[in-house]
């Protein structure tokens, strides 16, 4: 799929001439030189109404520039009006408040419907970008914090941070039994030998680090706060099944058991939770063009809150 970009600048000089590839550039920051020069020499560019094939020609004050490319989309995704909760935007990221239930990137049994056909609407350019400018994921059940990025210059400093680990994730999850004492998680992770659609404990996987730590014991289960150090498909998850706590709701990696001891009314309540108890709660990072300090926090989804109110030991309830 094709993108038009037409764009028309009049030269405002200090200096007595400048650069054709060089004023396009100062002009189109989010695009590379290279581009540019490749645009100017298949004759997208002209100069006075007359097409310039030099990227080195000079251009005086005054005159006019007029760029008029089709570029290669990276999305085929279509547009549609899906409801985003944006916790903050500017004119190079959005942040959002991802609600269960909503599939980030279209994929077999989910062409439509997805967060990425919902940003294209938000904000049809994001359609030039690699995967509408989604620069991590959450899964399919999991609620909470998501940035995204709104220009090249923002996408390719953000995916440097993450794989750098300059940017802070942190989780809140409802962890099945009684996990003793706050721990680092260090087991590497790829997908599972048999089973494709799963991750698990590999020692020939990619490195992979979880900081867990305590925040209350519940009833036959544990509040965790997790921080990730790396970002592994399904990190938190595998790793929480792999010390024996799995996550509760989570049916793909160890079934929770706690509920077995509760009373009925509340063990109910747990069992009509279908999903793993799973959010993101703040996200810091560096903001990808001010260098601004950045910090976000999704608020704790009626359900999640429900299960920690209901699992509260009766000692502690109000």
């Amino acid at each position: 799929m094709k993108k038009r970009l037409r764009a028309q600048y009049i030269v405002e000089l200090e200096s007595k001439s400048v650069r054709l590839d060089v004023f396009m550039s100062g002009q189109l920051p989010d695009y590379s030189r290279s581009q540019i020069q490749n645009w100017i020499r298949s004759g997208f560019v002209q100069v006075d109404a007359v097409v310039c094939l030099k990227p080195r020609a000079q251009l005086s004050d005054g005159q006019s520039i007029l760029l008029d490319v089709e570029i290669d989309a990276h999305s085929a995704a279509e547009p549609e009006k899906i409801a985003l909760d944006i916790l903050f935007e500017d004119d190079d990221l959005v942040i959002l408040n991802k609600p269960a239930g909503l599939v980030v990137h279209p994929g077999a049994g989910n062409a439509r419907g997805t967060m990425m056909n919902a940003l294209l609407h938000h904000h049809p350019p994001l359609s030039l970008l690699p995967r509408a400018g989604i620069v991590h994921r959450l899964d399919k059940d999991t609620t909470g914090v998501m940035m995204v990025a709104k220009t090249p210059a923002a996408f390719q400093n953000l995916t440097q941070a993450l794989s750098e680990r300059r940017v802070k994730r942190q989780y809140l999850a409802i962890a099945d039994g009684e996990i003793k004492q706050s721990q680092v998680i260090d087991q590497p992770i790829a997908r599972h030998p048999v089973y494709r659609q799963k991750m698990a404990i590999q020692h020939h996987g990619k490195p992979a680090i979880s900081h867990i730590s305590l925040l209350q014991r519940l009833t036959r289960y544990t509040l965790v706060s997790v921080t990730l150090e790396t970002g592994r498909t399904h990190q938190i998850r595998v790793h929480l099944q792999s010390i024996g706590h799995p996550i509760l709701g989570d049916s793909t990696y160890g079934r929770h058991r706690g509920y077995h001891r509760l009373t009925a009314a509340v063990a109910s309540d747990v069992l009509a939770f279908k999903r793993q108890a799973l959010h993101a709660q703040t996200l810091c990072f560096i903001h990808p063009i001010t260098d601004r300090p950045c910090e976000f926090t999704a608020s704790i989804p009626a359900d999640f809150q429900h299960l920690i109110s209901i699992l509260q030991p009766e000692n502690e309830r109000p």
